[in-house]
């Protein structure tokens, strides 16, 4: 399988981006497309060691940068690294499409170049989420603010065959985030979507609340996406500084210091649970192809482990398990 690589989006990109191309070629042994300004993009393999590596440079003239629209920013950047990416995979050139670029442009050159799923409403951004289990997945993390009942259980099967396929998870538990573990409790539409999802074959769990996300009370955690994108930053956000203000504490003497030396194992095993890059990104469902969109942020592990989660999406051939399960839910 081949993988297009936007090496043009991201803070920094494209030292990063290729960097952590070079990474997935050698230790994952993945057939890369850099696709981006080819000068700036050559540039930067001059720093690596790529002899016999499966990485060609496909050349885009165009950026998109992160504060321009995305849909402008799509129709009128015909030649942006983006949108060539994603055209390789809708000519099959490529089988998968990964950007740490702008994300509202990443998800509308996926949805216009790609194309929905038939059967599927809205496509949703299925964002892995630590747990004190695991792992858990969240969708929707940003790509529909205004959802309909019927999005959210739509939502609910494409997260529960994406954490079976990719994550490994059996007969995953769904459950939906609302104000209360009642089934009465919530708005118009967790309401609604809880009969829905009750309704459905799939094992839904009822309700959970804000405080079940990340102790691995269900597997899959369904709500609309201005719900999601918040959980998603005050996730990141609580997380950073939490392992901030216990570097702070570790470090405030000598006593603190040298118990900080007994515990550094289990304190690198746990900053490793909570760091975005070891999951590397998060998959843009409902789609005819594999899209991938990663953090702004994302360094060169972060690309490396986004190109390990794009190679299992399409190995467990997800977009067709998800086609073929719309016609039963």
């Amino acid at each position: 399988m081949r993988i297009a690589v936007d090496a043009m989006g991201g803070d920094f990109a494209p030292r990063e981006i290729v960097a952590g191309a070079v990474e997935a070629c050698r230790e994952l042994e993945a057939d890369l497309l850099l696709v981006g300004r080819e000068t700036e993009v050559r540039n930067e393999l001059k720093h690596h060691a790529t002899a016999g590596l499966k990485l060609e440079i496909v050349p885009a003239t165009e950026v998109i940068v992160m504060d321009e629209h995305p849909a402008t920013a799509v129709k009128r950047k015909k030649d942006s690294s983006l949108v060539v990416a994603n055209r390789l995979v809708k000519e099959g050139t490529a089988t998968a499409v990964i950007s740490a670029g702008n994300t509202g442009a990443a998800m509308a050159a996926s949805l216009l170049t790609l194309g929905r799923t038939p059967g599927i409403d809205r496509p949703a951004i299925a964002s892995p989420m630590p747990t004190r289990t695991g792992v858990s997945v969240l969708l929707d993390a940003g790509a529909n603010a205004d959802c309909e009942p019927e999005y959210l259980l739509q939502f609910a099967m494409m997260g529960s065959i994406y954490a079976e396929k990719v994550l490994g998870v059996k007969n995953p538990r769904i459950g939906l985030l609302s104000i209360g573990e009642e089934a009465t409790k919530g708005n118009k539409l967790t309401l609604a979507a809880h009969q829905l999802l009750a309704e459905s074959k799939l094992n839904f769990i009822g309700n959970i609340e804000g405080r079940d996300v990340h102790r691995g009370a269900c597997d899959v955690i369904v709500c609309d996406g201005f719900i999601g994108n918040i959980v998603l930053k005050l996730s990141e956000g609580l997380a950073s500084v939490l392992m901030s203000q216990i570097k702070e504490a570790l470090s405030a003497n000598l006593m603190s210091s040298l118990g900080a030396a007994l515990i550094k194992k289990s304190l690198y095993k746990m900053k490793s649970r909570l760091d975005y890059t070891e999951y590397g990104g998060a998959p843009l469902l409902g789609l005819n192809g594999v899209s991938l969109i990663s953090h702004g942020s994302s360094n060169a592990k972060a690309v490396k482990n986004a190109v390990r989660a794009a190679q299992k999406a399409v190995h467990e051939s997800v977009i067709q398990k998800i086609a073929d399960a719309v016609q039963t839910y």
